[in-house]
């Protein structure tokens, strides 16, 4: 073993300059369809922290918190799909977008918007038929389960109306995200 100077201690590392930029919220694009989301989102935070205080805290679960909680999930999962169809913010590949001529951007929106209205309006009308159908009652309260369906069904429409608006604008407009993509790329981040 070789022997070290214990006067040669360490040094300490240098301090990084580190500066974090906190992103300005933007609320503008909200409007006041957005809201169902908004108390939907609290009324399920708060049934399912009611429910994790009834288990765990007091050590006596209600009965109706977790099937309440689990419809509340589905009512939030679609409005905020409608919410979504309207900014016009659901998943898509842009990848290929790059390389096809403007003409062939605008057939392919085309074509997008067309496919987008019928997915919807026939997942309308097959919800529709499903609530119709549906006769059970929830069971931890006495509320037919339709009413779920009914709800999802109202969605639905909501996302083929919003679908048919955008779909209304493309075409007006002549433009969009994917047929100009640099047009629209404002507060979009580049990773390359």
């Amino acid at each position: 073993m070789q022997d070290r100077p214990h006067d040669l201690e360490p040094e300490p590392p240098e301090e990084l300059d580190v500066h974090f930029k906190e992103e300005e919220i933007d609320l503008s694009d909200l409007q006041w369809d957005d809201a169902p989301v908004f108390v939907i989102f609290w009324i399920l935070a708060f049934v399912v922290f009611l429910q994790f205080f009834t288990r765990y805290v007091l050590n006596d679960s209600l009965g109706w918190t977790e099937e309440i909680a689990r419809f509340l999930l589905i009512a939030v999962t679609f409005t905020g799909a409608i919410m979504a169809v309207r900014k016009q913010s659901h998943i898509s590949v842009e990848f290929l977008y790059r390389w096809i001529p403007r003409t062939g951007r605008r057939i392919a929106q085309a074509f997008i918007d067309v496919v987008t209205i019928g997915f919807f309006g026939l997942l309308t009308m097959l919800t529709v038929r499903l609530a119709g159908r549906t006769q059970q009652m929830m069971v931890s309260i006495d509320v037919p389960k339709s009413y779920v369906y009914w709800f999802v069904a109202v969605c639905f429409a909501g996302m083929t109306l919003y679908a048919v608006i955008n779909a209304w604008r493309h075409l007006r407009s002549g433009t969009s995200k994917l047929i100009d993509p640099h047009l629209h790329a404002e507060g979009v981040l580049r990773i390359d």
